[in-house]
């Protein structure tokens, strides 16, 4: 049996693992790489296989750096059923065409650019015009991936093919996330490999807690901050809530939230409304700008069963709108322009949520030059990517073809990770009742997930290792 690592290795985008044994081979997860033209040279590049040889796909969650590749794979062969949670099919069939969409959209911006500089170079040296970029693929072909999802439920056994049996587990990540148990072989030769996908933080807002796994024979577990904590939650909403009275009551600002639509725009309205229950900060005019956000709170709230008991408290049957002087979720692009116009007592939670595409964009072209403005930064932010870059304490940074110099105020909210921070990690690690014969440690940065092999090695004397990307090892 032989795993190979495809992406999110000692790097936290474009999570693809392949598994071959005894005449099957799969994927579990399909990731896309993201930041920057690295990643979109990646992505161009990111099968070393033919897609038609895959038998299936299991699909550990939603989020684009772990499904964003499928329709890619469809389009150029695969055939076969892509396993996932109900909730992640739902979830999906709004964010692949949107991400497809995202495709279209720069890849007809790259033409327009090589275009213009053809014509320069044309009329200089009678040069000929450079080609056409296609996009990574087309709305139709991510409408066509969506065809060959398998809704699952969590907990149930299921035989993707009569070698391998998995079950998915609540990860506590983002809706419908999982930790996948899968079983390869039969007989004496028969092996279990966890897969933890993205674990969440326990005893945060929305979601249940991750689910313990107590034993494998080999596993691969996420370390995207395999080497800190966040902050507390009252830590958090301290911060939070100072940076809402701050910019609204004292400077009169906007505050503009780079959010995840799935996941943590959700939080944030959580959060808010709790904040303002408790009366901590005013009613507030929020705007979710994400026409992908609003769907995917649509969606959350269809799946209710899902949330935990304080959301159910909270939120009730009408998101918690009581709590908000306005709650508007913005689906009109002339709409979301005119939000540009406001100069105060905004919240604008748009996507994306590393400031790399989408909405959010235009808004913090509006916002970061103004001193009475505050930026929230609540997720991760990869390397290279425009949040990144906000974080690192860039003072003047380029946006939508404008050199914009940042007098906004910054504010990071370390404790609305969805990601289980380093203690959390090693809480769930410590679940597991046997050691299993190999860890590897993935999705996260080189230098932390080795750090995080090496914890495991001397906290549970684990055979563990940050395998690098494109790897390949035999599981015996």
């Amino acid at each position: 049996m032989k795993l190979t690592f495809l992406g999110a290795a000692r790097e936290v985008t474009g999570s693809s693992y392949l598994l071959e044994a005894d005449g099957v081979r799969f994927l579990v997860d399909c990731g896309m790489f993201q930041g920057g033209r690295e990643a979109r040279d990646k992505n161009r590049r990111a099968f070393s296989f033919d897609p038609r040889t895959i038998d299936f796909v299991i699909l550990t969650h939603a989020h684009i750096d772990h499904s964003g590749l499928l329709p890619r794979l469809v389009a150029l062969g695969f055939k076969g059923r892509i396993h996932t949670t109900r909730a992640t099919c739902d979830l999906l069939a709004v964010m692949l065409p949107d991400s497809a969409h995202i495709q279209e959209k720069e890849a007809e911006y790259q033409n327009l650019h090589r275009f213009r500089q053809g014509m320069a170079r044309r009329d200089a040296a009678r040069g000929s015009y450079p080609r056409d970029t296609a996009p990574l693929y087309t709305v139709a072909q991510a409408q066509a991936s969506l065809k060959q999802l398998n809704p699952v439920d969590y907990d149930l056994e299921i035989a993707p093919h009569p070698l391998v049996r998995c079950t998915f587990r609540d990860a506590g990540h983002i809706l419908g996330s999982a930790i996948v148990e899968v079983w390869v072989g039969e007989g004496p030769r028969r092996r279990k490999i966890v897969f933890s996908g993205d674990l969440g933080q326990p005893a945060r807002p929305l979601l249940r807690d991750p689910t313990p796994i107590f034993d494998a024979d080999y596993l691969l577990v996420e370390s995207t901050y395999g080497n800190r904590d966040h902050k507390s939650m009252e830590a958090t909403q301290d911060e939070l809530v100072t940076a809402i009275n701050d910019t609204i009551e004292r400077k009169g600002g906007n505050v503009i939230i780079p959010a995840f639509a799935v996941g943590r725009t959700q939080d944030m309205l959580y959060l808010l409304a709790d904040l303002t229950r408790q009366a901590r900060i005013p009613k507030l005019s929020v705007f979710v700008d994400s026409p992908m956000a609003t769907a995917a709170t649509e969606i959350t709230f269809k799946h209710m069963e899902l949330l935990d008991a304080e959301t159910h408290a909270l939120m009730g049957r009408h998101g918690g709108a009581q709590y908000f002087r306005k709650l508007e979720f913005v689906e009109d692009v002339e709409e979301s322009k005119a939000l540009d116009r406001v100069t105060g007592g905004a919240v604008i939670i748009s996507a994306s949520g590393m400031c790399e595409a989408g909405r959010i964009k235009y808004h913090l072209r509006a916002n970061l030059a103004r001193r009475e403005s505050t930026i929230l930064i609540t997720g991760f932010q990869a390397a290279g990517t425009f949040g990144r870059r906000l974080v690192d304490g860039a003072k003047r940074v380029r946006l939508l073809g404008e050199d914009i110099p940042v007098r906004a105020d910054l504010y990071t909210l370390g404790g609305l990770s969805a990601h289980a921070d380093r203690t959390a990690l090693l809480a769930w690690l410590g679940h597991f009742h046997s050691k299993p014969r190999q860890v590897f440690v993935v999705h996260g940065e080189e230098t932390v997930a080795k750090d995080f092999a090496a914890d495991l090695k001397t906290q549970f004397d684990w055979d563990a290792t940050a395998p690098a990307p494109g790897h390949g090892v035999i599981l015996e």
